[in-house]
């Protein structure tokens, strides 16, 4: 399959509100899930599978797909709202989520849901596997690219630092890493809990090529993914600074919705927003 075709900014904005319109409904009819972490990545996950990646959703094994590997596993319906707009799954599949006997579960499950390459749980995990997947490329000698979304919070795993450090050591130019830094995680804010910051300094200190993005602009994360891209002899990180809850005014900057589903008032009030 030929790469995907560039959409408009425009035409990305009216998916983006689908999607987060889509998320919140899911998550509200199965009274479970993370909103919060979920929402602050609908820009970042939209322009990759609409602008950047090359993928097949008639072929979910097709070799030359580039991967994305979703490492802050409980953002599940986000992954699910992208992979329904493309048809992996259907639409109607994602009032399913985290029932019994659903493929939709809370965490990302590969073996059930095309379109899926890892099975999440445990945070710290996705971009040790992306490291696999992009050293099998390379003795393969495949081109496909791999892209991993991580969570600021889960940047507190030890693990995240230890697989940082390998993918540097192995020069792999084939990964890109995206942390979605929107400040917050379960218990509260980042800087209140284990501060991470300052988070370049800390990713080019372990030999990556950092790149800073609005994680909210369509145009600053599709110019960061192309310059990654460019990137020859080390693995690059964008950082994309993003607001947790974004879009729907009670839930932005709000810790309370990290893992909490809206009410079907709190629903429609943030589906009116979203129109």
């Amino acid at each position: 399959m030929t790469p995907v075709q560039p959409q408009s900014v425009k035409e990305l904005e009216v998916v983006a509100r689908r999607m987060r319109r889509n998320i919140l409904t899911m998550i509200s009819r199965a009274n479970s899930g993370h909103p919060g972490g979920s929402l602050s990545s609908v820009e970042i996950v939209t322009a990759l599978y609409f602008n950047i990646m090359k993928h097949n959703p008639a072929d979910c094994t097709w070799p030359e797909r580039d991967r994305f590997v979703l490492s802050k596993g409980h953002a599940a319906p986000l992954l699910y709202a992208v992979l329904a707009e493309w048809g992996y799954i259907s639409v109607e599949e994602l009032s399913t989520l985290r029932q019994i006997d659903s493929r939709l579960q809370g965490h990302t499950e590969c073996r059930l849901v095309p379109g899926i390459e890892m099975s999440a749980g445990a945070l710290g995990q996705g971009l040790s596997f992306s490291i696999g997947v992009a050293l099998a490329a390379r003795l393969n000698n495949e081109k496909h690219h791999v892209y991993t979304l991580l969570g600021d919070g889960e940047c507190d795993e030890g693990q995240v630092w230890e697989a940082a450090m390998a993918a540097a050591h192995y020069k792999l130019d084939n990964l890109t890493a995206i942390i979605d830094n929107n400040g917050i995680q379960l218990d509260g804010r980042n800087r209140d809990i284990m501060n991470i910051e300052p988070l370049a300094p800390k990713w080019a200190a372990f030999g990556w090529y950092v790149i800073e993005a609005d994680g909210h602009s369509f145009k600053e994360l599709i110019d960061a993914f192309h310059k990654a891209g460019q990137i020859k002899g080390q693995p690059a990180v964008v950082i994309a600074h993003t607001v947790k809850g974004k879009g729907v005014s009670f839930m932005e900057n709000n810790p309370d919705w990290h893992g909490k589903a809206p009410t079907p008032e709190e629903l429609g009030r943030a589906l009116r927003e979203l129109e």
